[in-house]
């Protein structure tokens, strides 16, 4: 198992920060400050070190500093048992996606970036995950599913896109044979995107279902079937060919409809608190904060060991709601996991119980100060 650190960190007109320079250690860092002044969008930047659209899904050309000629950059150097990598991405006006590059070299496709890192994180836009709607349960379960399998978000891209396509067919009323061939294409993505999302959740759930460190309760997850009968359709070539009948036989409903009304894009994350048997959308709000807690940190071991890499926390305010013996054990469980984790918060009293095992950071105004 090898941990991974991001020893420096560059940001050139990034959000608020014209330029931006951090030194690290393998430690856990720490940025407090207040209320807009940068934090979010420091992590942020650090969340697009992964394939993906980062921690706020935003689009790029969003990214670069008001008032800069609309180009941005990440840059990164990440330590690992093989030595110093060091990765960056940017963009500009007119770029269709962002760049990567990896030692220096054009990367040939975003994906390569989880050779070097492997990131997760949890945001308080994610406190609404258990009572939200399910398009938002379903992100954040690719999301897990993509630190494990990182050409998984590539799958549900090519999905989306054949699925508009034959959204479009409905409209035309198009020949069946166009409608074969699309539904051909969709049906091998959401085979490849159903298998990844049943393997990795019942890998999490092995993890999932043990408290961690004591304080945080344990999770019973599901996701909502395909068909009834899914439990018959173990290979892909049979789930294939149910979900091809499946659209076939469902053209005219679709069609009143106006969208395609079965597949993955369909299906829910159900998740139960294990020790209350109770579904987290009933929690108390907690409560659903604590699940939400113990899944990322089951999931982190989980791609330790399945990867071999302990993947990076970015964990934006997640100690603001933590009363101090949670607090404490969630310290405990990161330096257990052996993970370098990005934390924030206004108040630099929330990680007293950190001590020495962080590395703390002043942000102000879009500037960097960092301190003993």
């Amino acid at each position: 198992m090898s941990a991974r650190s991001i020893s420096r960190l560059r940001l050139t007109n990034f959000r608020n920060y014209a330029t931006a320079a951090l030194d690290l250690d393998s430690r856990h860092v720490v940025l407090t400050g207040p209320n807009g002044s940068g934090k979010t969008n420091l992590i942020e930047a650090v969340s697009l070190l992964a394939p993906g659209r980062g921690l706020r899904r935003a689009p790029f050309e969003q990214l670069a500093l008001k008032g800069s000629d609309g180009n941005w950059a990440v840059a990164a150097t990440v330590e690992s048992e093989f030595g110093p990598a060091d990765l960056g991405t940017g963009g500009g006006p007119g770029d269709p996606v962002r760049r990567v590059r990896i030692n220096g070299a054009n990367a040939r496709t975003i994906e390569e970036l989880a050779d070097h890192v492997r990131l997760l994180w949890l945001t308080p836009a994610m406190d609404g995950l258990f009572t939200g709607p399910a398009t938002d349960r379903r992100r954040f379960l690719d999301r897990l599913v993509m630190t494990l399998i990182p050409d998984h978000g590539q799958s549900v891209i090519a999905f989306e896109k054949a699925m508009r396509q034959r959204n479009k067919l409905l409209e035309d009323s198009a020949d069946a044979t166009w409608f074969a061939a699309v539904e051909t294409e969709m049906a091998a993505h959401a085979a490849a995107i159903h298998f990844a999302r049943t393997d990795s959740l019942g890998h999490l759930q092995q993890l999932a279902v043990r408290d961690i460190a004591g304080a945080f309760p344990a999770a019973i997850l599901a996701l909502t079937p395909l068909f009834e009968d899914e439990a018959t359709l173990a290979s892909s070539t049979a789930l294939e060919a149910a979900l091809r009948a499946e659209w076939e036989g469902a053209r005219a409903r679709d069609r009143a409809a106006g969208r395609t009304l079965s597949g993955p894009h369909r299906c829910d994350l159900i998740v139960t608190h294990r020790q209350k048997q109770m579904p987290a959308e009933l929690c108390s709000t907690g409560e659903q904060k604590a699940l939400l807690i113990g899944l990322i940190l089951a999931h982190a071991r989980l791609v330790a060991d399945m990867a071999g890499q302990t993947p990076i926390l970015l964990l934006d305010e997640i100690a603001a709601h933590l009363d101090p013996d949670r607090r404490a054990a969630l310290f405990a469980a990161l330096e257990s996991l052996g993970a370098q984790c990005f934390m924030t918060g206004t108040d630099p009293m929330l990680f007293e119980a950190l001590g020495e095992r962080g590395q703390y950071v002043r942000v102000a105004e879009g500037r960097l100060t960092q301190t003993a």
